[in-house]
Order: structure tokens, then C-alpha cells, then sequence
């Protein structure tokens, strides 16, 4: 079953907490994952903030075109846990 992000909020510099719909919450510290061209741009801290929960796929979304999956944000959630 894909996880479902279902809430986000900016928790400031390039962290966002991020709940699951099956209860899980915890925030994330994306720094360390802004590599490649079209991440790198978000290590403008306006742009970083721009983020949204994409409610068709549940990823998180960015004007740019960034996106990263909730499969991936889970993976960093246990990393961090």
C-alpha cells in the first residue's frame, strides 16, 4: 500500500513536518537532500517554502517541478527515527 501524505507544514530553513494518513508524523530536514538540477534550486530558502501537498498523489511539490514521492519521505522518517 503507498503511504499517503495527507498534512504539511514549514518548520523553517529546509525542514517540513509531514503527517501520514495512518497517523505518523514527524519532520523532516530535506538540507541534505537538495542535490540534482532541479532540487538545487530549492536551497533558496523562498523557494524551498513555496511547497504543497499535491492532493491527487499525495507528494510534496514544489513550483519548479520538484516533487518527491511518499514512499521516499517515509524512507527519511525512519532514517531520522
Amino acid at each position: 500500500m503507498i503511504p499517503k501524505i495527507v498534512k504539511l507544514d514549514y518548520a523553517g530553513a529546509y525542514a517540513i513536518k509531514v503527517r501520514f494518513a495512518d497517523g505518523v508524523e514527524r519532520e523532516i530536514d530535506l538540507a541534505q537532500e537538495l542535490e540534482g538540477e532541479m532540487f538545487e534550486q530549492l536551497r533558496d530558502p523562498q523557494l524551498f517554502a513555496q511547497f504543497r501537498l499535491d492532493p491527487d498523489t499525495h507528494t510534496i511539490v514544489w513550483p519548479n517541478g520538484a516533487d518527491l514521492a511518499p514512499e521516499f519521505v517515509r524512507q527519511i522518517m525512519r532514517a531520522v527515527a
